[in-house]
């Protein structure tokens, strides 16, 4: 079998997942070849060859396991397979793993590739394409065809001379300024899945689901002020105002709060982009005022972070933020988190190591390895190598 075959259906997909589980079952005393063979098998999804295996057994025999993940990580398939199946299900409601390559799947396997830090993966000004002409279709702001033809044609996304960075705000056809460019946030993909109907609340909901690792019941905090929350969110739902202060608030307070960072972003159905009106906020931030007139306003696209106070201030609020404008700010602020850096730990322990952490020394582990995420620059890279080394012999 090549070794760089990778799942094209369901059924062989379910069968590669089969196949890693078993792998999983594997005894806890294997030697070095045993353990290299797991570490390739776990990172990258498919058998190494002989030259890797025995050169990975050398880094561990040697005292250098993480020299031998690194070399795993090597592997194209590592970026054009298990990365790419490791983020898709981020960039869509359904959390679906079957979708195509995409603007913001793309973007994070590059910053993995090139150790961009990804700290900035919700404020880049950034976005990972095809070289010019390694595909017939260029990028495009009104269709995935330039990501289907990568994925369709196997371009190596290892290598940096096929698959590239470029920034978001020069891109042709971009209305977007530098300034208001926020990673993936911003990516065409993240626009038709988040920001599309709605009233862009979707948008904050699945940041926190795929960067904090914490949806709305684990946000949910009551003892917020309520001043934030828009005239759409009745006050009395069914006439009893205490489900409003004893549940509604619970969410809309500091979620509504940062959701007016997306005040001006829309998708656009008709031209199937995301669009930006500069200083104008979008109709979607204003609908069904008299349910309450007396609720917050969106005027412009400034947000605060009521949550930096109260129980989620354990989520290790960072930095001088807690308030600003737009998309990328709070990016930022996210990003700045120590939530952040745990819940990238915790996503790459449970791709690697095929469980979430459920024991003492997991937990132990995964707060050890987003210390070494923060000080080695937000390297995700040394997270998945980290993360290798302490489950290889599990």
């Amino acid at each position: 079998m090549d070794r760089h075959w990778r799942p094209r259906s369901r059924l062989a997909g379910a069968a590669l997942a089969v196949g890693l589980l078993a792998l999983a079952a594997a005894p806890a005393t294997a030697g070095p070849r045993e353990q290299a063979k797991r570490m390739h098998d776990r990172l990258v999804g498919v058998p190494p060859s002989d030259a890797v295996l025995s050169s990975m057994e050398a880094s561990i025999t040697g005292g250098n396991p993480l020299d031998a993940a690194y070399t795993a990580m090597n592997d194209p398939v590592f970026y054009t397979s298990a990365l790419k199946n490791w983020v898709t299900p981020w960039t869509n409601v359904a959390g679906n793993v079957f979708e195509d390559l995409n603007d913001y799947s793309a973007t994070v396997i590059g910053m993995v590739r090139d150790d961009v830090p990804f700290n900035t993966v919700l404020s880049a000004d950034l976005v990972y394409t095809g070289a010019n002409g390694v595909v017939s279709a260029a990028y495009s702001h009104t269709d995935n065809l330039h990501y289907q033809q990568l994925e369709q044609q196997n371009v190596n996304l290892a290598d940096p001379n096929l698959f590239v960075p470029r920034l978001q705000s020069t891109l042709p056809g971009a209305v977007l300024q530098a300034g208001e460019t926020a990673g993936i946030v911003t990516t065409r993909a993240a626009g038709e899945a988040y920001f599309s109907g709605g009233t862009n609340r979707r948008m904050w909901r699945f940041t926190g689901i795929n960067f904090l690792c914490r949806d709305m019941e684990q946000l949910n905090d009551i003892t917020r002020p309520a001043d934030w929350i828009r005239q759409d969110v009745t006050r009395s739902p069914g006439g009893d105002s205490r489900i409003f202060h004893n549940t509604c608030v619970g969410c809309h307070s500091g979620m509504d709060a940062l959701a007016g960072a997306y005040a001006y972003y829309q998708w656009d159905d008709t031209a199937m982009r995301t669009t930006f009106t500069r200083g104008v906020v979008q109709p979607k931030f204003l609908i069904n005022a008299t349910n309450f007139p007396g609720g917050h306003v969106t005027v412009d696209d400034s947000w605060v972070n009521l949550w930096r106070v109260g129980p989620n201030s354990s989520l290790g609020w960072r930095g001088a933020g807690g308030a600003g404008n737009g998309a990328k700010s709070l990016g930022v602020e996210i990003g700045s988190s120590r939530a952040f850096s745990e819940c990238q730990v915790t996503k790459v322990f449970a791709r690697v190591c095929m469980h979430p952490p459920n024991t003492a020394a997991d937990y132990t582990e995964v707060q050890r390895i987003a210390d070494v995420f923060e000080a080695n620059n937000y390297s995700l890279k040394r997270v998945f190598a980290e993360t290798a080394v302490y489950c290889m012999g599990n």
